[in-house]
């Protein structure tokens, strides 16, 4: 990877912090995210649902929870953006299956965004039945097709614009973190693109320079910026785009849950490697590269389109969602010490304002016709405490 990047240096010169993300991440040859399984306790980081299953199913509820209260139609497509191992999937859809009662009449299907071959296949290990063959076509939009082990259709696709429009719930679970970002420093000269170089002294070796002019990507940065450093994510932004017109359109919500902040950070852009902090210019491809995921940002290329709530941290977000309930439910029923002392310690680490507790948080993307209803509901109560409007970003009222 490094011989690849310096030889494409010496070529075109200095290349952009995000073009290096992208190849160091994703290069079909070499890319991190194409040949390593980093997750869980062997890989290099851990993400929420490999903690523990609570988070999911109260992700599962969250998702009920909307569609119930948005009329219940008669079929939904659940759609994740860079499912992982499918853990939080497989969660997501056992819940479905235990309120069974309450979605029967429902029409299910799941649709999984996924660049990386060998992540799909421990998806579809996952979540889907061995004894019915997965459909495999590399050419189609939709790469690989199946059903899930509760019977429900599954399929596979490269991008979020070949899945099918229509009534869906979208989640992006630690997605938004990996997409590739500018950077950019301000200067008496104005804003200046931090690229990345070979360094002159060390022939293998890497550094950050700046730009000589201005560079394209500094029309993302907004006018009154008053940070001196920001980091911009145009795919974020086409990603929000797209998102917010399928739900302004066809219904639905999307749900979106990261590392962020709500545009007060400045520089966020590291590694991972053996979950530990690694230099993102030393042995690229070896470690995970990501970067705090800008939720003012997201919400402003949403450009009106869709009502946004939050970024609320994921402690109050779990806790509006019952996990305490749902938790004591788990502990009553473990018979092991083992399994007791594991169910406190991923509530820990799922909680814990030092752990994820408050570095996560929750964001979400909802038709305004869903929050003007919730408000016209309140008012027509003239209660002095307004009830849940949205699951999660309020105290759910327990009934």
């Amino acid at each position: 990877m490094l011989r690849h990047l310096m030889y494409k240096i010496k070529s075109t010169g200095p290349i952009s912090v995000a073009e290096y993300m992208k190849e160091v991440l994703t290069n079909p040859a070499k890319g991190y995210y194409v040949h390593h399984d980093m997750l869980g306790e062997k890989g290099d980081f851990i993400t929420s649902p490999e903690i523990s299953q609570i988070f999911g199913e109260l992700l599962g509820i969250w998702f009920v929870s909307e569609w119930m209260t948005s009329g219940k139609s008669t079929a939904f497509q659940l759609v994740e953006l860079g499912p992982g191992r499918g853990t939080l999937a497989g969660d997501i859809l056992r819940v479905f299956s235990q309120l069974g009662s309450v979605l029967k009449t429902c029409d299910i299907s799941i649709h999984l965004v996924e660049v990386s071959q060998k992540l799909s296949e421990i998806q579809a290990l996952t979540l889907t039945e061995e004894k019915l063959p997965l459909e495999r076509d590399a050419e189609s939009l939709v790469y690989m097709k199946g059903v899930t082990k509760s019977g429900i259709p599954i399929s596979w696709y490269r991008d979020l614009k070949d899945v099918p429009k229509g009534y869906s719930f979208y989640l992006a679970h630690e997605f938004f973190d990996a997409l590739p970002v500018h950077k950019f420093q301000k200067t008496p000269q104005g804003w200046r693109e931090v690229l990345v170089d070979i360094d002159p002294q060390v022939s293998d070796k890497l550094r950050f320079v700046l730009a000589p002019c201005a560079t394209p990507a500094e029309a993302f940065i907004q006018h009154d910026e008053r940070r001196d450093h920001v980091e911009v994510c145009p795919d974020a932004g086409i990603i929000i785009q797209e998102l917010s017109e399928r739900i302004a359109l066809a219904g639905g919500a999307a749900l979106i849950a990261d590392y962020g902040h709500d545009g007060t950070k400045t520089d966020t852009f590291r590694g991972f490697c053996g979950h530990q902090l690694h230099d993102v210019l030393i042995a690229p491809g070896t470690a995970d590269l990501t970067a705090d995921v800008d939720f003012s940002y997201l919400r402003r290329m949403a450009q009106g389109k869709v009502a946004s709530l939050g970024p609320v941290e994921q402690r109050t977000f779990l806790k509006n969602m019952g996990i305490d309930v749902r938790l004591k439910v788990l502990l009553d029923k473990a018979d092991e010490p083992s399994l007791k002392q594991q169910l406190l310690r991923g509530y820990d680490m799922l909680m814990n304002p030092q752990k994820m507790g408050e570095r996560f948080n929750f964001f979400a993307l909802l038709p305004h016709q869903r929050l003007h209803d919730a408000s016209q509901e309140r008012n027509a109560r003239q209660s002095k405490i307004p009830t849940s409007s949205v699951a999660g970003f309020d105290e759910l009222v327990w009934q």
